[in-house]
């Protein structure tokens, strides 16, 4: 590992923008985003085989061989007692997306743990932020308790040996 302790921020801020362009070069991230989200569509394309649909997407994803549609949300847990607030869900009320698929990833973007999680289940347990017209989900352990759920963690584990 490099210790960039030393570095100046300019050389770091540098660095930052050669990993994503190569990240992008070899498909890892779609945009010039933070690689969050990005990632977390790839991890659960590779997993399951999904076919991500373009960056213009508002609504799903992805989509599988049985025309299911993938809302996927990731979130970086800098800490522990980091926030499980995924990105906001817009249009929710319109039913963009069948499933939800959602996973937590370490400080250093190991998964820590993910679901597939039915709309159905979704959609009451989301709440409306009216500043942002949109709908918040908190990615909390009981949702993993709820019925319909799928812990998806060991698959996206396996896929992250892949990339």
């Amino acid at each position: 590992m490099i210790d960039l302790s030393d570095a100046p921020v300019s050389a770091l801020l540098e660095l930052h923008g050669d990993v994503l362009a190569e990240l992008r070069r070899r498909e890892v991230v779609r945009s010039a985003n933070n690689p969050t989200g990005d990632y977390g569509e790839l991890l659960f394309s590779k997993a399951f085989g999904w076919t991500l649909n373009g960056n213009s997407s508002a609504d799903a994803d992805a989509v599988c061989v049985d025309g299911l549609r993938y809302q996927i949300k990731c979130r970086r847990l800098a800490t522990a007692k980091g926030s499980r607030q995924l990105g906001f869900i817009r249009r929710l009320p319109d039913r963009p997306f069948d499933q939800l698929a959602a996973v937590l990833l370490d400080g250093k973007f190991r998964v820590i743990r993910g679901a597939i999680i039915p709309y159905d289940v979704v959609q009451p347990r989301a709440a409306y932020v009216d500043s942002v017209k949109a709908w918040r989900f908190i990615l909390r352990d009981s949702v993993w308790q709820i019925p319909g759920v799928l812990d998806v963690t060991s698959e996206l584990r396996a896929a992250e040996l892949t990339i």
